[in-house]
């Protein structure tokens, strides 16, 4: 399997992909490349709709050339643990950033929300996200007030009283019966419109359809959400002293 960067034919192949519909995982196949090298990729350079693969080459060179002309790294940016390559984890946060707003979530509460899920602690302090993302502590704040209202992130305090805000796997069975919750709201409001309109008009029958269709999508996610958190979630290994 080939390594290194993209190369301007590959990356036309991936447009060329694209515009068949194909899957990143048949157009990695078909380059000889992990799937995650296309998906990371594509989005950020656009998007599935928006890649162009003139426009993808010239940014990644750009962005090369930028690298080699930027100044040291700070000392004080987070060392990598666990022999973690940092390029790569730089990479996979910006991945990480696109995928979650290319699912509608705006940009800086993206980049706030993979900042916390890559860290292993799952939590960081206003003032650490401040320093990790280089923007300001009202857009921190902002974004938090964001994420928690969405149920993606709660706060607690540590042992110095200071506020931390933490994601973890209960925060996402949270988040997902949330939805359930409002998409439940949506079913029985539809019910209400039936009564107005009146049973068996074209109107009615319309808005019964959406209750049923999404009283069984609700049922459904908190179904799913429940046996998830039962079954699928693992919990990591304590650290040797090697590691620790």
């Amino acid at each position: 399997m080939p390594g290194g960067r993209l190369t301007q034919q590959e990356r036309q192949q991936i447009a060329l992909g694209l515009a068949d519909g194909l899957a990143y995982a048949e157009i990695a196949r078909r380059l000889d490349r992990p799937t995650s090298t296309v998906t990371r990729e594509v989005m950020r350079n656009g998007g599935p709709a928006g890649y162009r693969a003139d426009l993808a080459h010239r940014a990644t060179e750009h962005r090369a050339h930028r690298r080699r002309q930027a100044a040291p790294r700070d000392p004080k940016a987070p060392v990598q643990t666990h022999g973690r390559d940092a390029e790569a984890v730089r990479e996979y946060e910006e991945t990480f950033t696109t995928v979650l707003m290319q699912a509608g979530t705006p940009k800086m509460m993206a980049r706030v929300l993979a900042c916390l899920y890559i860290t292993d602690a799952g939590s960081l302090t206003a003032s650490e996200l401040v320093e990790r993302l280089q923007v300001s502590p009202a857009s921190i704040s902002k974004a938090i007030a964001f994420l928690e209202g969405q149920g993606l992130v709660r706060r607690e305090r540590d042992e110095r009283r200071r506020e931390r805000y933490v994601v973890d796997n209960d925060v996402w069975y949270q988040s997902m019966m949330a939805s359930a919750r409002g998409t439940a709201q949506l079913a029985e409001t539809a019910r209400q419109g039936v009564g107005i309109l009146g049973p068996g008009t074209l109107a009615a029958t319309r808005l019964e359809n959406i209750a049923r269709f999404v009283d069984f999508v609700s049922e459904s996610i908190a179904r799913a959400a429940e046996q998830a958190r039962d079954v699928l979630y693992t919990k990591p290994e304590a650290p040797s002293d090697s590691t620790a």
